[in-house]
């Protein structure tokens, strides 16, 4: 997504390969993400030989907590660190209470950083997204 925002900064539209090619993401993987993501209207597409992906300015303003809960579901919320099912306040795994303040601010970030933060910060050049 912060890719496609970079690239959407001049109402340019992404494809599919420039995108796998961007990110060093295999093409069917990315395909099936922004699919996904287009259908749940985090991103537009626009089929055919000018087409592709982009992004709007209200598009910017969502925050990365939408993406992840639109990818992963609510499992950052909810998921025992270590995986297992019967983590919990009363019965907690080895790293539960350890865990908890890294979780809590991991959900801070995401929720308080919209994609538009993301891409402001790269536009300042002292970020990257891929090495050269």
């Amino acid at each position: 997504m912060i890719f496609v925002a970079q690239k959407s900064t001049d109402e340019t539209r992404v494809g599919i390969k420039e995108i796998a090619k961007g990110t060093d993401a295999p093409e069917h993987f990315i395909a099936k993400i922004m699919q996904d993501l287009s259908r749940r209207k985090l991103v537009h597409s626009i089929k055919g030989p000018n087409g592709g992906f982009y992004m709007d300015k209200s598009d910017l303003k969502g925050s990365i907590a939408d993406i992840v809960k639109a990818i992963d579901g609510d499992s950052i919320y909810t998921d025992c660190v270590l995986g297992l099912k019967a983590c919990s306040e009363k019965n907690p795994c080895p790293v539960h209470f350890e865990f908890k303040e890294i979780k809590k601010n991991l959900i801070k970030m995401i929720e308080n950083n919209t994609i538009g933060d993301f891409n402001d910060k790269l536009d300042t050049g002292k970020y990257f997204l891929k090495n050269k």
